[in-house]
């Protein structure tokens, strides 16, 4: 696939956040006080978007793997199919049930539980603590090799390196996002270090991890890859290669392979879209390096059945180990850093990345706890401290062969 050269993504300018569809009719004309009450409900949902949470532990049972699916059990990649440097696998339409509600393990929250969450402050923790948040900004290395480099970004954006493909995940350069303080800490790669970019993933559709600035600063003619449902978001902002895929389905960006695989979590983005997308994770294997990118979820069976995939093992698990309080509330769709830690042995993994922490308040634990807790869990289950990558914002990490 032809790629526009970086400067054009720089030339860009950066939009306003995006806004979800506003309702017209005769409930936009009601003036009593249920319907104001409704009415501010949904501004809460809409600014609660970011907190992907849920509650209850119903367990489901895990969807069929559909025919055609790609994902096999070998420790590396099959053959990829001839195709040109760069270029990935066809993208044919697809047809989606209208949403997703059968893959959740528990209820997505009601509007009052967010608006309990708000008035209660319990997503508030003080921020005196943010210049503790460890920032390396120190350009964007390039492998060697067939080595492979990760570079947190911060949250749950990373910049990985591998197979001679520079792929983002989850990108969000803004400075805010809905319903949240300001950023933090900065990116910890500006946007003009870039190189090209030969692939986005996304793992679903929150503020947190979709966000429409950012991607308005890419080049139209860069692959996207998203869950089911999601491609036309995309495609109604003019980028021309989206794939979309179903869990255990695969595509080929030139030699590097990406597997999108099944999340204890579920999606969200105005008031009234409600799982119509789907969710999950993302396994990317180049011929030498095989990493996980759990985007966000819950602990659950889900794991295992990851790694069952994979019985070569999986070299680096990019894990969230943030916004994991009150429990009560989080537990459902975000792990806590003990979790994360067993969810990464789980799946098979050798070392683990932590993210989705530092950058944005979303929860209410202190802002250092989720790499603090995260340090202790993996000392208490006997891992290698130098398997454990728990990078500073903007660092860089190599990952040999």
């Amino acid at each position: 696939m032809s790629q526009t050269s970086h400067p054009e993504a720089a030339a860009e300018p950066m939009g306003p956040v995006e806004e979800p569809p506003r309702r017209s009719g005769w409930s936009a004309r009601f003036t009593t006080r249920p319907a104001r009450a409704l009415r501010q409900l949904g501004r809460v949902s809409r600014r609660m978007a970011v907190v992907e949470a849920a509650a209850g532990s119903a367990t489901l049972p895990e969807a069929p793997t559909r025919p055609g699916a790609s994902v096999r059990p070998v420790p590396r990649p099959a053959p990829r199919p001839a195709s040109p440097p760069g270029r990935p696998a066809p993208a044919p339409r697809r047809s989606w049930p209208g949403g997703f509600r059968d893959r959740l393990t528990s209820p997505v929250p009601t509007f009052q539980e967010l608006l309990a969450i708000v008035w209660h402050g319990r997503l508030r923790p003080g921020v005196g603590d943010a210049d503790r948040i460890p920032v390396h900004r120190d350009g964007l290395p390039r492998p060697a090799g067939t080595d492979a480099v990760l570079t947190w970004v911060g949250h749950a954006t990373y910049v990985v390196q591998i197979g001679g493909l520079t792929i983002l995940t989850d990108p969000v350069w803004a400075r805010k996002i809905p319903g949240t303080r300001p950023r933090l800490t900065p990116p910890g790669v500006a946007w003009a270090d870039l190189p090209r970019i030969d692939a986005v993933v996304i793992s679903h559709n929150h503020y947190d991890h979709l966000d429409a600035p950012t991607v308005r600063r890419l080049p139209r003619s860069t692959p996207v890859l998203v869950p089911a449902g999601l491609r036309s978001w995309f495609t109604r902002r003019g980028f021309r290669h989206v794939t979309e895929l179903d869990w255990w389905e695969s595509t080929w960006v030139g030699g590097v392979r990406f597997d999108f695989v099944p999340a204890h979590h579920w999606s969200r983005r105005t008031v009234w879209d409600t799982c119509r997308t789907l969710w999950g994770g993302w396994v990317i294997a180049s011929d030498d390096q095989t990493i996980y990118f759990a985007g966000d979820t819950g602990y659950g069976e889900r794991f295992a059945q990851i790694g069952a995939r994979y019985p070569g093992g999986i070299d680096l698990a990019l894990m969230p180990v943030g916004a994991f309080e009150p429990r009560w509330f989080m537990k459902a769709a975000h792990v806590d850093p003990a979790q994360a830690v067993r969810a990464c042995q789980d799946v098979g993994a050798r070392r683990m990345a932590t993210m989705h922490w530092g950058t944005f308040v979303l929860s209410g634990e202190s802002l250092l706890a989720p790499v603090e807790e995260a340090r202790a869990a993996w000392a208490e289950a006997g891992r290698d401290r130098a398997d454990l990558w728990d990078l500073a914002v903007g660092e860089s990490r190599v990952l040999t062969t």
